[in-house]
């Protein structure tokens, strides 16, 4: 630290305090990234969990506040501290947003490992940021969305059983989506943590979004996908799907 740092910072605290800032500074160095993170050490850091609007138990019994909880605060966190362990090493990411990276990972001037973490953590953080506010009890389908949902697919239903299809279809892990090519809506699915800000997949905005990887619903449907995804419509916040479908 150079002697006009020190200076101002003593000039603002309390040479007990300072000692102190210093002690707990120099050990926080010594942690892992994510453990300082956590800690709140690193305050240059772009991304951090978002907080759900709703209790964890919010949506039972179609989905229960254990699976809610660890895929919340362990597995979406677990993409946030990956995702920002390669932005504390690549400093010429910083300042772009996760939609850009996303859009055009694979010409980042960073490494091949690089883009593949921020494919698989930037893809995981992203995609959990927009599943969570799409999922509410006791909301039912309307406006703008609605029409042009029948006008696509026909029905309701034949929506519903179409992106039913996709989100089995899904071989291992992945995501369901309704996107707007800005020609048609479409039904998507794409593997892992991909979706469809990026190259390389059926690109267009997402609408709504169903996470098929099988910690979002083993705790309660063990193997049994199919009773999972039926499930999706008795929390999937249609309100929010029709904000997402207006949004320029």
């Amino acid at each position: 630290m150079c002697q006009l740092i020190r200076n101002d910072i003593m000039k603002k605290i309390h040479r007990k305090d300072f000692i102190k800032t210093v002690a707990v500074s120099a050990g926080a160095a010594l942690l892992p990234i994510p453990e300082r993170v956590q800690a709140g050490i690193l305050q240059n850091y772009a991304f951090t969990l978002p907080p759900l609007t709703y209790p964890y138990k919010a949506l039972e019994p179609y989905i229960d506040a254990q699976t809610m909880e660890i895929h919340h605060t362990k597995h979406h966190q677990a993409y946030i501290n990956k995702l920002n362990e390669i932005l504390d090493k690549e400093q010429n990411l910083k300042g772009l947003s996760l939609e850009k990276m996303l859009d055009a990972y694979t010409q980042l001037p960073v490494s091949e490992n690089s883009k593949t973490v921020i494919r698989n953590n930037g893809g995981g953080h992203w995609n959990h940021s927009f599943f969570w506010p799409l999922l509410k009890t006791n909301t039912t389908p309307g406006g703008k969305l609605n029409e042009a949902l029948l006008s696509v697919f026909g029905s309701m239903e034949n929506f519903k059983t179409t992106f039913e299809k996709a989100a089995l279809g899904q071989f291992g892990s992945g995501w369901a989506w309704l996107i707007d090519t800005g020609k048609t809506l479409q039904i998507v699915s794409t593997a892992n943590q991909d979706n469809p800000l990026m190259q390389g997949q059926v690109q267009g905005k997402p609408i709504l979004a169903l996470d098929v990887w099988e910690h979002a619903y083993y705790l309660k449907y063990q193997n049994k996908r199919a009773d999972y995804v039926k499930a999706f419509w008795q929390v999937l916040n249609w309100d929010q799907a029709e904000k997402n479908f207006l949004q320029k």
